[in-house]
């Protein structure tokens, strides 16, 4: 007579997670390198990134702010650590400063941390030297550590601005019935402070002040105004762009009687 074997049977409760394509699609490649960017760095935060690449940077930034805690302090410090600190004292401000400068605007698609791995890497590591938006330059030290300690010592509400005024004046010749139209038209514009109608060669001077971000020129700012809206206005005949070099400004004082 056979004997019936027991069976035993186990009950295992599983989920999952997550489901990732082996294909190498853009979206999967970006998270997968995030997801080795949250493995090594151990960081509690989602830091959303939209170029391959970009991890790879930022883990390099890491690793160098690790070799430069190390040197000021006996004891080793551990990746994780050097990332927390990373983040708290370089990462977050400069977050901060580019989102206080609404830069995100005028990138479509991108994301803050976009940003960061963008001007982090030309301004720490890329080491090329610029034609224009070089006033980045006294917001953000060119080197990181510098600017860490900028940071540091300085309170949030204090951090400088990314946004700067660029003041320009512009010769205006114009058809001799459309200039009063004209006048008005520019006055209307918010970003004209000042405007004269005047003899010579000129009809209408007019001075603007346009506000730039720093990654930015003067000379693109104020030429797409100048062609999106003073040169299409009818009756304008040519106009002629002075940026100034070199400014002295007397302040008026009227006396109180």
């Amino acid at each position: 007579m056979r004997r019936r074997r027991r069976q035993t049977y186990f009950t295992i409760f599983v989920s999952i997670v997550e489901f990732i394509s082996a294909k190498k699609t853009l979206d999967n490649i970006l998270f997968y390198q995030r997801a080795q960017f949250i493995e090594k760095t151990g960081l509690p935060y989602t830091i959303t990134l939209t170029e391959v690449g970009q991890y790879e940077n930022l883990l390099d930034q890491i690793s160098a702010h690790q070799a430069h805690l190390e040197t000021s302090d006996t004891e080793q410090i551990e990746f994780g650590q050097a990332a927390k600190d990373w983040y708290e004292t370089i990462y977050r401000p400069l977050i901060s400063i580019i989102r206080n400068g609404s830069l995100i605007h005028l990138f479509p698609n991108r994301t803050l941390d976009d940003l960061y791995a963008y001007i982090s890497y030309h301004q720490w590591e890329a080491g090329k030297k610029r034609k224009y938006g070089i006033g980045i330059d006294r917001l953000i030290p060119k080197d990181m550590e510098a600017f860490r300690i900028k940071m540091i010592n300085t309170s949030e509400c204090n951090y400088p601005e990314m946004l700067r005024e660029i003041t320009a004046f512009v010769l205006m010749k114009v058809t001799g019935k459309s200039e009063q139209a004209i006048m008005d038209r520019l006055f209307a514009l918010k970003e004209v402070q000042e405007l004269h109608s005047i003899h010579g060669e000129a009809d209408i001077l007019v001075k603007i002040v346009l506000t730039r971000d720093l990654l930015s020129s003067d000379a693109e700012i104020i030429s797409a105004f100048v062609h999106d809206q003073m040169r299409q206005i009818h009756g304008v005949l040519s106009t002629q762009t002075l940026i100034p070099g070199r400014s002295m400004i007397r302040e008026h004082s009227s006396e109180s009687e």
